[in-house]
């Protein structure tokens, strides 16, 4: 298989700007590719979500790595993947790292945020000091130099909307990041407002105008309300080359999921039948389509004494596409 971060970084080089939503299952991330993404992006708020919790670092390491494993075993796309601030200082980096390595991700994002961190859209987020942040991503930066120089760090700073932060701070440490020997720059903002994301990329590019940028689009900016909203394609010519809507599968998934059993409260049986027709002809008809069934069927049938048999001799899905059915 082809190294997951010299993918990324070909597409990185290729596309005038690389655009994804934010998964947090395998089952997301075969969605994503089958419909034509390019890439994926594994969000933490969406982990922390899925599984009950506020992004205000609940999560723990060993179980976002498990989670990025998984996923990344799923599809053959590029995932980028949220390591919060590292779990920890330098040293707890450098393992992170590691750690992150083995799942086949094609990189991560580091924030300077002091532990424990918390989404950048939660008021009370505070960052750690500028050398501490640079000690940690040099040290992010030696190990993946060790491990897979492909292997994608990207620094995001919080330092614009943290507890006595600014735009200026945000630069500086952009600049000292990319320094560093990071590979993309992230400034969290904390609105769709114009002029800092247009600030923050004019001042990166006058002393880094080769490093790409990449850009949350958050879906806590309501840009729907925005008169004058960025386009992707604008971020891209501002040398936001790599943007993500962190909780866009979380927010598609939890309106559908509510709907749907609200329906079954109301409706009994018929909010099922309703499901049922509405999703006819769709790709996600068949739940055994989606599983791949017939897939890991046909691997049956290649090295399992009998299989063949077994899926002539029973009903359900799988015997009507036997050979001897065609």
């Amino acid at each position: 298989m082809e190294n997951a971060g010299r993918k990324f970084r070909q597409l990185l080089k290729t596309e005038p700007y690389l655009f994804t939503g934010g998964i947090y299952n395998p089952l997301g991330a075969q969605i994503a590719e089958r419909v034509g993404m390019k890439s994926i992006y594994l969000s933490g708020y969406s982990m922390a979500l899925a599984n009950g919790w506020p992004d205000m670092g609940f999560l723990t390491q060993t179980e976002v790595t498990r989670i990025a494993s998984m996923v990344a075993s799923a599809v053959d796309l590029p995932i980028i993947a949220d390591a919060d601030d590292g779990y920890g200082n330098a040293l707890s980096t450098m393992r992170t790292v590691q750690e992150f390595v083995k799942t086949g991700v094609a990189g991560i994002h580091l924030e300077d945020q002091r532990f424990p961190k918390r989404c950048g859209h939660i008021a009370g987020k505070t960052i750690v000091s500028r050398d501490e942040a640079l000690g940690k991503y040099r040290a992010a930066v030696d190990v993946r130099n060790r491990l897979d120089r492909d292997f994608v760090i990207i620094a995001r700073t919080d330092a614009y909307g943290a507890v006595g932060g600014s735009l200026e701070k945000a630069i500086a440490r952009g600049r000292a990041y990319a320094d560093a020997g990071v590979d993309l720059v992230w400034c969290e903002l904390s609105n769709a407002a114009r002029e800092p994301a247009v600030a923050f990329a004019r001042a990166m590019r006058e002393t880094h105008p080769t490093l790409p940028l990449a850009f949350n689009y958050s879906s806590s900016f309501k840009w729907h309300k925005d008169p004058d909203p960025f386009s992707f394609r604008e971020l891209g010519e501002l040398g936001y080359k790599f943007i993500f809507i962190t909780l866009f599968g979380a927010h598609a998934a939890t309106y559908a999921m509510w709907n749907a059993m609200e329906e079954l409260v109301r409706d009994e049986e018929q909010a099922q039948w309703r499901l049922e027709k509405t999703k006819v002809g769709h790709p996600t008809e068949s739940h055994h389509v989606m599983a791949r069934v017939e897939h890991f069927q046909t691997l049956e049938r290649l090295y399992i004494p009998g299989a063949e048999e077994r899926l002539k001799a029973s009903d359900g899905f799988g015997e009507e596409h036997a050979p001897h059915a065609r």
